[in-house]
């Protein structure tokens, strides 16, 4: 499986323009032939929460008929980063993924909110799965802090998910935190991981880029530095059943002690 991750910039607020730069680099990554393309978190709006109640996409339905199209047009399995959905009064940070033949195949709100940077004032958490299948390979979904919790990732892995994608407008200032919590997630959990952060900065913040793939003995496939770019990984999913048999953490797990 060939994935590429768009490492783009986010213009603070503006949908359309956000689009339209998604677009251009979404043509340019198909020049390389992928299976997969990923975007970073809240790519169409960027962390402009104080306006996400007029920027939100009202049950996600624009960026949804994106998706669809785009998956058609360029034939691609599209993990879709993550935007502002709004439900009624509500406003959520979720993710969609489309196929090949442009059917949704999973959409996840992010569980985890980060106070920090003020998400818990204006979004809504979620509470269900980031489970999905590529071509029958089980994969996971997850958004930027989430990977400060093991155990949410781990009840992915448990129920058999091979390759995680994590999607993200991580900032620089946390950047070492960035590399050793996820290669910390695919070597626990013996899988690939494939993490997606914005380059670029807004009013209140730079981001660190590097995004990264990351195979499940914990080690950097490729990675990206701070600025824009498309990153390109090749994924071997024999490499996990290799792992994963060379050191059988998941039937060495006492599941009756852990509480």
């Amino acid at each position: 499986m060939k994935v590429a991750c768009l490492q783009t910039d986010v213009i603070f607020g503006d949908v359309e323009k956000n689009i339209e730069l998604v677009e251009v680099m979404l043509k340019e990554a198909m020049l390389g032939k992928p299976d997969v393309v990923v975007l970073p978190e809240l790519w169409t709006t960027g962390y402009d929460l104080q306006r996400l109640d007029v920027l939100a996409d009202e049950n996600g339905k624009a960026v949804q008929a994106l998706f669809r199209k785009w998956a058609r047009q360029f034939a691609v399995t599209i993990v879709g980063g993550s935007i502002a959905k709004r439900i009624g009064t509500d406003v959520t940070n979720t993710m969609y993924v489309y196929n090949k033949q442009g059917e949704c195949l999973m959409e996840y709100s992010k569980a985890h909110l980060f106070q920090l940077m003020d998400e818990h004032k204006y979004l809504t958490a979620g509470s269900t799965t980031g489970m999905f299948s590529i071509e029958g390979t089980l994969c996971a979904g997850f958004i930027c802090y989430d990977i400060r919790f093991p155990e949410w990732m781990r009840t992915h892995t448990v129920a058999g998910a091979e390759i995680l994608f994590v999607v993200a407008e991580w900032p620089l200032p946390r950047l070492a935190h960035w590399e050793t919590l996820l290669r910390a997630r695919a070597i626990e959990n013996q899988c690939y991981v494939v993490a997606c952060n914005r380059a670029g900065a807004d009013r209140n913040n730079v981001f660190a880029g590097n995004s990264l793939i990351i195979d499940p003995w914990g080690e950097v496939v490729v990675r990206l530095g701070q600025e824009e770019g498309i990153l390109y990984g090749e994924l071997h999913r024999e490499l996990v059943k290799e792992v994963r048999k060379g050191i059988p953490v998941f039937a060495d797990r006492r599941k009756n002690i852990y509480q």
